[in-house]
């Protein structure tokens, strides 16, 4: 039996990965002198809150530093080791990206749960107004990531982390003004917390999507059953097997697969017009077909249904 090995093409369609330089630019500048102010504005002020947020916006603008370095590898050229460039990198961005942040949640809580039992005197009026600046900041670097972080999941991470930041901000404004009007110390502590939980369940999303890619697991909008079944109903194939679905980087999606299809006499039309529709309905970039005349297990070894 002859196998035939297609790449499929859409072309007009190759992803290529969006500059983000310039918002990561002023995102990163942004953070960085807000982290200053809040981590001097903390110590002078005794606040574990404005303490806690400046440790969250520093392993924010190392995000943001990982997430941008990730894009400027994702458009590197193949090479003769990286034969798909370092694409890839951006899967491993947005896990480390994870990865930090839970680890921030861990240094918050335990200094927030000690403060708790031991409060100390905190200024409300200065930390509300440090915080406000918080807001601005975070709310204007999040929005540079908004569109971007619809499809993709490296962008996603520095958007939800930036958002995230904007809601804490906004917390800890509202503990300066608890604290300053009705001396609640235990305020501070609390709203650190609470800082803390709004990190864990902004980050478990990243985390557990970018672990999954990182495993090739088939990416989040794509349902492999459907992909099967549209390949199943293409003209002339009368088996699908040995398909497979993973992410390239945080925004590609390749696929390969074997078709078994009698009748090819139409080969790079019947291609061509697979891989693009595969492009059109599923956002799968980079299609890999064989083509086999026959189902036939003992030619094609990855016929069975437990082979990989």
């Amino acid at each position: 039996m002859g196998h035939h090995h297609h790449h499929g093409c859409s072309h007009g369609h190759a992803h290529r990965p969006v500059d983000y330089s310039r918002a990561f630019a002023i995102g990163v500048g942004l953070n960085i002198t807000f982290v200053v102010l809040e981590a001097v504005g903390g110590v002078i002020l005794g606040s574990m809150a404005l303490l806690a947020d400046a440790g969250h916006n520093l392993s924010d603008v190392l995000g943001l530093l990982l997430a941008w370095g990730a894009t400027y590898l994702a458009r590197s050229r193949p090479t003769d080791r990286y034969t798909y460039g370092l694409r890839g990198s951006t899967i491993l961005a947005a896990m480390l990206n994870g990865l930090i942040l839970m680890m921030a949640v861990g240094g918050i809580a335990w200094e927030s749960l000690r403060r708790l039992v031991d409060p100390s005197v905190v200024e409300g009026g200065p930390v509300a107004v440090i915080a406000a600046v918080g807001v601005i900041i975070n709310t204007v670097t999040a929005l540079l990531f908004m569109r971007g972080g619809q499809h993709d999941l490296n962008i996603r991470g520095a958007y939800l982390h930036m958002a995230a930041d904007a809601g804490v901000s906004v917390a800890v404004v509202l503990g300066g003004v608890g604290m300053m009007t009705l001396g609640w110390l235990w305020l501070d502590p609390v709203l650190s917390l609470i800082i803390a939980g709004v990190i864990l369940w902004s980050t478990w999303g990243l985390l557990r999507d970018s672990v999954n890619l990182a495993l090739q697991a088939v990416p989040t909008g794509i349902d492999l059953k459907e992909v099967h079944e549209y390949l199943l109903q293409r003209p002339g194939v009368t088996v699908v097997h040995d398909l497979h679905v993973w992410a390239m980087s945080t925004t590609e999606t390749a696929l390969t697969a074997h078709l078994v299809r009698p009748e090819n006499g139409d080969a790079d039309v019947f291609l061509s017009a697979t891989s693009q529709e595969l492009h059109e309905r599923f956002g799968i970039e980079h299609t890999t077909l064989q083509i086999e005349r026959v189902h036939d297990e003992e030619a094609c070894k990855l016929a069975r249904a437990d082979a990989v």
